[in-house]
């Protein structure tokens, strides 16, 4: 009969490290494609309406958002507590919409100009006169396609 060795220290094998790129290239390129960058930082509070009957935008690329609502805490000191205008990540009067959709205007393509909306998204609260304030500046710079940004009524 055959006898067995106990006496024998036996060696581990070293663990491949050959696929740990492959493995980290492929966790930086998941979450690359996964992750979307926020574009606006909100500086004002925005609880927008409910709706029943909504239809999402085709091409969110052509849409520049508008922002009406009240001031954040961190703000409300300088800017006060009344609903104030936000066009991209600063503050805005009524006299700026018509520059910003002009510099919206440059910043797209020739053919895709005429296909901009303007899309407005004001807290649920906010008093109808700053809206039609801002609807008759963006009259004034013939930004006539307007969406009113809602959320849907859970029923």
């Amino acid at each position: 009969m055959g006898k067995f060795k106990k006496g024998g220290s036996k060696e581990l094998p070293e663990i491949s490290t050959a696929s740990l790129p492959d493995i980290v290239f492929m966790l930086l390129f998941f979450f690359m494609v996964s992750t979307t960058m926020r574009e606006v930082e909100l500086n004002v509070d925005v609880m927008v309406p409910s709706a029943k009957e909504i239809v999402k935008l085709e091409k969110k690329d052509l849409v520049s958002n508008i922002y009406v609502g009240v001031p954040m805490r961190k703000f409300a000191k300088t800017m006060g507590t009344e609903p104030q205008i936000q066009l991209n990540d600063q503050f805005a009067t009524v006299d700026d919409i018509q520059a910003f959709i002009v510099a919206e205007r440059e910043a797209r393509k020739e053919e895709l100009r005429n296909k901009l909306t303007t899309s407005l998204k004001v807290d649920q609260y906010t008093k109808m006169g700053i809206i039609i304030d801002i609807k008759q500046e963006l009259r004034k710079a013939s930004s006539l396609k307007l969406n009113y940004s809602t959320r849907e009524t859970a029923e």
